[in-house]
């Protein structure tokens, strides 16, 4: 894969253009994420809030979803504590999966860690077809979270 910034990512640089409001910048990603990409129904962010040490329902798209997952706790959870991009190709023989969507069957989550080191959050979208999320599909969303980071500090 080339540097280039896709078309997904420089439509985002163009809607968080002059925008410093961290949850509208959280909620048009989300939703230009939920009407770009195929195949998915869930797009959004679950954001931590270290005095419950767990992760809170963030801005989305899709059906109503899980409020609260503890730090650790399935997918989100787990890509969270261990800062570390998740790509399951099936749920549910992931351990300890959490179904907030039965009908979900893969899911990508990106942790989402500010300039300082500090982690606010992870990205979550689930698609409801298995193994939805290729490596092309990772590295996009790497740049797709690297450019909305400098927009979620204010």
């Amino acid at each position: 894969m080339n540097n280039s910034k896709s078309i997904l990512v420089q439509q985002l640089a163009a809607l968080l253009e002059n925008e410093t409001d961290a949850v509208a910048n959280m909620a048009n990603a989300s939703a230009l994420l939920f009407q770009s990409l195929p195949d998915i129904n869930w797009a959004g962010f679950y954001r931590y809030v270290e005095k419950a040490d767990e992760l809170i329902l963030g801005p989305f798209q899709g059906k109503v979803a899980c409020v609260h997952i503890p730090n650790g706790n399935g997918v989100c959870g787990t890509a969270f504590q261990n800062n570390q991009v998740l790509r399951i190709a099936d749920v549910h023989k992931f351990p300890g999966h959490i179904a907030c969507d039965a009908d979900s069957k893969s899911e990508i989550v990106l942790p989402i860690t500010l300039a300082d080191g500090k982690q606010i959050g992870v990205l979550d979208i689930d698609a409801p077809v298995e193994n939805r999320f290729s490596s092309a599909d990772e590295e996009e969303l790497k740049q797709f979270v690297a450019t909305l980071v400098p927009h979620l500090t204010k």
